[in-house]
């Protein structure tokens, strides 16, 4: 019975304090914090870029770049973020475009409408262009070794070749009759 008497005025105190503490917490005017909030927290949803598609096409413009003789672009961005994707896709657009467009293209055509299919695989030469080996090995050592003989290569390809012998100084003298024919010499 004493231990009652005890206990009671003791848990009554505690009460009382408890009490003013929650009292003095309503009354200093800080937020009350809650299990759950009112709003929901907005979560910033970042959609996952895969950094293979971004390898693709930074690979896909360096391709091109090494190959029409501009110098490989970089980026500092990591590639499994949206910047780095939008950096790489405009610029494979943009090499993609100047690809397209060899500056002596039409030279090109005339010559390969007299020369061969751009299949064309038979020995001594390959292509539309009629490459020879050494042509090839000259002005398309990487291509030569990644995709074989100039009969493997897309005609852009064969005209990009012919382009930069065509820069080096030789002009159209690999193909005198034909470049003749097509009013070039």
């Amino acid at each position: 019975m004493n231990q009652k008497r005890v206990l009671l005025p003791v848990l009554a105190v505690l009460v009382a304090v408890v009490a003013a503490a929650s009292a003095l917490g309503a009354a200093s005017g800080l937020p009350r914090k809650r299990a759950f909030p009112e709003t929901p927290i907005k979560i910033a949803s970042k959609r996952h870029i895969n950094p293979t598609v971004t390898r693709k096409l930074r690979d896909a413009t360096w391709r091109w770049q090494v190959l029409i003789g501009l110098r490989r672009t970089h980026s500092v961005a990591p590639l499994n973020t949206r910047r780095a994707l939008r950096y790489w896709r405009r610029h494979a657009r943009y090499v993609r475009k100047l690809a397209t467009r060899p500056p002596h293209k039409g030279g090109w055509l005339c010559i390969h409408r007299f020369e061969g299919s751009w299949r064309d695989g038979s020995d001594p030469y390959w292509g539309g262009l009629q490459m020879d080996r050494g042509f090839m090995r000259s002005y398309a050592p990487r291509l030569l070794l990644r995709r074989g003989w100039a009969n493997r290569w897309t005609p852009l390809e064969q005209m990009w070749v012919a382009e930069r012998a065509h820069r080096s100084g030789r002009g159209y003298g690999p193909w005198p009759n034909t470049a003749r024919y097509c009013g070039l010499l």
